[in-house]
C-alpha cells in the first residue's frame, strides 16, 4: 500500500510539473491535481484490500485485468458523481479513466518486474546466507558452554551435549522453512539452559508471554541470536550478571517479541550486537517486505530490541 501511494503520486507530481508554466506554480497545481487522485486512490486501495483473497486466486493476467476494470470503474464513477454535482464537465471522464488505467498499468508493471527480481529462488538463497552467518557463532558459543563442564561435571555435559544435538537440528532447518512460535521459544529456553550451567546464578531469565497462539509461524532463529547477545554483553560483562527479560503478546494483527539485558556500555553494546541485528533486519525484509519491523530502545544501564511481526495462519 505504501509503494501505491508513493508511486501515484510521484506520478501526480511528474504530471503537475509537465502541466504548469512557471515552476513555482508547481506545487499549487499538484495540491489540485490530488484532490482529485487521492479519493480514488484511497477507494482504490481500499476495494483491493477487501477483494484481495478473490484476486489471490486468480491467474497473473486475470487478476491484473480485474485490477484494471476496478481502477476504471472507479474513476468513471468518480468523475460521474463530480460531474452530477457540478464539480467537472462531460469530457472529464474519459480522460479520468485513462489516467486511472495507465497509473494502475505502471504500478502493476512495477510489482511484477520487482516479483521477478525478488522470486523464491534467490529470496530462499539469501535466507540461507543469512542463516549460515548466524550458526557458526551459534556453535562456537554453544561449544564453550559445554566445554566449561567437561571436566568439572562430565555426567552434566554429556546430557547438555544431547540438548545441544537438539539446538542444532532446528538451526540446520529448511531457511524459507518457518517455525512455530512454541518451537522458537523451545530453542531460546534450550539455549538459555546451556548458558545458566555456564554463568550459574549470575544469569537471570525472565519470560512473560502473554496470551498468543503458540502454533503461530514465524521464521527460524529470531529470539536466539537476539538472546545471546543479551548474555555476552548484557549480563557475562558484569560481575553480579543481570536479568533477561523475554516478553512476548500479541497486539491486535502483530505478534511482539522484546528482549531486555542490563548493559553498562551502552555503546559496546550496541556494537557488538550491530552484526546479529543487521542480519535480523534482512531476514525479516525477506520474509515479510514491509509488513515487519525491527526496533531498539536504549537508556542508561538498559538495552531492549523489539521485533513486530504480523500474524498470519499456517499454509498446509
Amino acid at each position: 500500500m505504501l509503494r501505491i501511494l508513493l508511486g501515484a503520486n510521484a506520478m501526480a507530481m511528474v504530471a503537475a510539473l509537465i502541466q504548469v508554466e512557471h515552476w513555482h506554480a508547481w506545487m499549487s497545481r499538484f495540491v489540485e491535481m490530488a484532490a482529485t487522485v487521492e479519493p480514488l486512490l484511497l477507494v482504490a486501495l481500499g476495494a483491493l484490500a477487501l477483494l484481495r483473497d478473490v484476486l489471490r486466486r486468480l491467474p497473473l493476467r486475470l487478476g491484473q485485468l480485474a485490477v484494471l476494470a476496478l481502477v476504471a470503474s472507479l474513476a468513471w464513477g468518480q468523475a460521474w458523481l463530480w460531474r452530477s454535482i457540478g464539480l467537472a464537465d462531460g469530457g472529464d471522464a474519459l480522460r479520468a479513466v485513462l489516467l486511472g488505467l495507465i497509473a494502475a498499468a505502471v504500478i502493476l508493471a512495477y510489482f511484477e518486474l520487482r516479483a521477478r527480481a525478488f522470486s523464491p529462488s534467490q529470496a530462499e538463497a539469501r535466507l540461507a546466507a543469512l542463516n549460515a552467518r548466524i550458526r557458526p557463532h551459534f556453535l562456537f558459543n554453544s561449544l564453550n558452554a559445554v566445554l566449561s563442564l567437561i571436566r568439572a561435571r562430565p555426567q552434566e555435559a554429556e546430557a547438555v551435549l544431547e540438548s545441544l544435538s537438539d539446538l542444532f537440528r532446528a538451526a540446520m532447518r529448511d531457511p524459507g522453512e518457518q517455525v512455530s512460535l512454541a518451537d522458537e521459544i523451545a530453542l531460546g529456553e534450550q539455549y538459555l539452559a546451556l548458558e545458566k550451567l555456564r554463568l550459574g546464578e549470575r544469569l537471570r531469565v525472565e519470560w512473560q508471554i502473554g496470551t498468543v497462539p503458540m502454533s503461530q509461524p514465524i521464521p527460524p532463529l529470531m529470539l536466539q541470536p537476539l538472546l545471546e547477545n543479551a548474555v555476552y554483553h548484557g549480563v557475562e560483562p558484569a560481575p553480579e550478571g543481570g536479568t533477561i527479560r523475554v516478553a512476548i503478546q500479541q497486539q491486535g494483527d502483530t505478534l511482539c517479541l522484546a528482549i531486555a539485558n542490563p548493559t553498562t556500555m551502552a555503546g559496546e553494546h550496541a556494537k557488538g550486537n550491530q552484526i546479529a541485528l543487521a542480519n535480523i533486519r534482512e531476514r525479516l525484509a525477506l520474509y515479510y517486505d514491509l509488513e515487519a519491523r525491527l526496533e531498539i530502545e536504549v537508556t542508561a544501564g538498559h538495552y531492549e530490541v523489539r521485533i513486530f511481526l504480523p500474524c498470519r495462519k499456517r499454509h498446509i
